[in-house]
């Protein structure tokens, strides 16, 4: 049986107004196009709690403060295990954001989260936020 490596990586949920923070890909590779929640891989000697903040900086030059985790979901991509963590993050004063890693960046409601073409693995974080969101 072939070893499957391990990695963590990170999504954060800015959520405003009734609205979710989300960015689209720039184009090219399998997920190039579809859009996200922000974060990414973990780095070693990080916790998850700091590579979501560094991935908030290095993508969209924003600070936030790394809330709780309301999400664990494990998928496969590429022989690797990922453990995808979600958390809830609240941005450090206005939000003014630039696109370092994005084509595009927008808030939009559920409904419209909904109708989004988000990277497979961010599916999971839509339908746990849906299900909060009817609680």
């Amino acid at each position: 049986m072939e070893t499957t490596m391990q990695r963590i990586t990170t999504a954060g949920v800015l959520f405003e107004s009734g609205r979710y923070f989300v960015a689209r890909r720039k184009s090219g590779g399998q997920i190039g196009g579809l859009w996200e929640f922000p974060g990414g891989k973990h780095r070693w000697g990080e916790t998850p709690e700091q590579s979501l903040a560094r991935e908030f900086m290095e993508e969209f030059n924003l600070p936030v403060t790394v809330g709780s985790c309301f999400l664990l979901h494990d998928f496969v991509h590429k022989q690797t295990l990922f453990h995808l963590r979600a958390f809830w993050v609240e941005p450090v004063g206005p939000v003014r954001y630039e696109l370092n890693e994005h084509e595009e960046a927008r808030w939009v409601t559920m409904e419209e989260l909904l109708e989004l073409p988000l990277v497979p693995s961010d599916m999971a974080v839509r339908d746990k936020l849906e299900e909060l969101s009817l609680a």
